[in-house]
C-alpha cells in the first residue's frame, strides 16, 4: 500500500524522545528543570565540553529493541517515530561525518537506529525517524540563531552560551558539514522508512528545506515528509505538540505529536501521567477528526520506558478492543 494512503489510515503512533538528556533526568547541580527535559543543556546553559562528557556514562544496557517494538505494537500502535538526532546534537546511529554518535562517543557502543529498524522489520512496525535539522547545540553554526529565546521565554534556540557570536553564524555551513550527509546516512543505511520527522525549522531557507526534501525523495521516493521541514514543504502536516483541534480535517495528511506526561525527554520527577481514560479520549477525539495520534514515550538512561507510561499504554490498547 502507498505510504500516503498507509498513513492517513494509521490513525495511532509511538513517539521515542531519547538521548544524553536521559542521564540527567531534568536535574543539574542540585536545581530541576521547570521545562522539558530534553532541552536541559539549553535550560542550563551546559557547556559542550561539561555536557559532552555524559557520553562517557551512556551506557544503557538495559535498552531492548523488541521490547519497545512490541509495546508500541501490543498497545495498538502502527508505527514508531525516533529521534535520531535532537537538538544537543548527538547521533544515536553510527555517523561516518561526525564522531559525536552514540557507536563512536559512548561505552555503549551500539547503533540505536540499526537495532530498532531491524526490529521493526522483525515485528512488521513501520519507522520513521526523527531529526533535527535545525537547531543543533554541539555546532558552533546550528541554527535558531535568529530567534533569542522559546516561547518559555527560559531557554535560548541556539548555543549562545557556547558560541555567543550569533552574527557571525552561518547555517549554510552546519547545513552542508553535518545536516545534509547525515540525512543522507539515515536514509541509505536503516532500510524502508515510513517517513523523515523534521522539526523547529526557523533557520532554513526555501533551497535548504528544498534540498532535504529532494534528497529524501531521491533516496526513498516512499518516504514521508512532515510540515516541519519548513517553508511550505511536506507531505502532510503536523499540528503543533499538543494540540488538539477540534474541527474536521479537510483532504490530506494529519498528525498530532503529544506527550503523555509533562516533558518529552525524561524527567525523573515528572509523574504527572495522563489515565488511560484521557488517552482514549484523546485518541479517539483526534481520530475521529482525521489527525494520527503520535503519543510520546521517554526512556530513561538505561534504555527503559517508564512503568506507569507502559500501563496506560496498555490498558488504553485493552479499553479499545472491548
Amino acid at each position: 500500500m502507498d505510504n500516503h494512503v498507509w498513513f492517513g489510515q494509521a490513525q495511532y503512533g509511538m513517539m521515542v524522545h531519547w538521548g544524553l538528556y536521559a542521564l540527567l533526568g531534568g536535574e543539574w547541580r542540585g536545581e530541576r528543570m521547570p521545562t522539558i527535559g530534553e532541552w536541559a543543556q539549553s535550560y542550563f546553559r551546559i557547556p559542550n565540553h561539561e555536557y559532552g562528557r555524559l557520553t562517557h556514562a551512556f551506557n544503557p544496557v538495559l535498552f531492548d529493541a523488541d521490547a519497545w517494538v512490541r509495546l508500541a505494537l501490543d498497545s495498538g500502535m502502527r508505527y514508531l517515530v525516533v529521534t535520531s538526532k535532537h537538538h544537543d546534537g548527538l547521533a544515536l546511529f553510527r555517523s561516518r561525518v561526525d564522531e559525536y554518535n552514540v557507536c563512536d562517543a559512548t561505552p555503549f557502543g551500539r547503533d540505536v537506529i540499526a537495532e530498532l529498524a531491524e526490529a521493526c522489520q522483525r515485528h512488521g512496525l513501520k519507522l520513521g525517524l526523527y531529526y533535527s535539522q535545525d537547531l543543533d547545540w554541539h555546532e558552533p553554526n546550528g541554527g535558531g540563531y535568529r530567534h533569542g529565546h522559546t516561547n518559555a521565554g527560559c531557554m535560548s534556540w541556539t548555543n549562545d552560551w557556547d558560541y555567543p557570536d550569533n552574527a557571525n553564524k552561518d547555517y549554510s555551513q552546519c547545513f552542508e558539514a553535518k545536516i545534509k550527509p547525515q540525512v543522507e546516512e539515515l536514509l541509505c543505511n536503516y532500510g524502508d522508512l515510513l517517513l523523515i520527522w523534521f522539526d523547529t525549522p526557523l533557520t532554513l531557507s526555501p533551497q535548504h528545506s528544498r534540498e532535504l526534501f529532494e534528497l529524501v525523495k531521491r533516496h526513498q521516493p516512499h518516504c514521508l515528509v512532515n510540515s516541519r521541514l519548513g517553508n511550505g514543504l511536506g507531505d502532510y502536516r503536523s499540528w503543533g505538540d499538543n494540540q488538539i483541534p477540534d474541527e474536521q480535517m479537510p483532504a490530506g495528511l494529519f498528525e498530532t505529536p503529544a506527550t503523555l506526561n509533562d516533558t518529552w525527554g525524561y524527567k525523573a520527577f515528572d509523574q504527572n501521567w495522563k489515565s488511560w481514560q484521557e488517552v482514549l479520549r484523546l485518541k479517539r477525539h483526534l481520530n475521529g477528526r482525521g489527525i494520527n495520534y503520535l503519543l510520546n514515550v521517554g526512556p530513561d538512561h538505561l534504555g527503559r520506558i517508564p512503568g506507569p507510561c507502559q500501563q496506560v499504554l496498555l490498558r488504553v490498547a485493552e479499553e479499545s478492543a472491548r
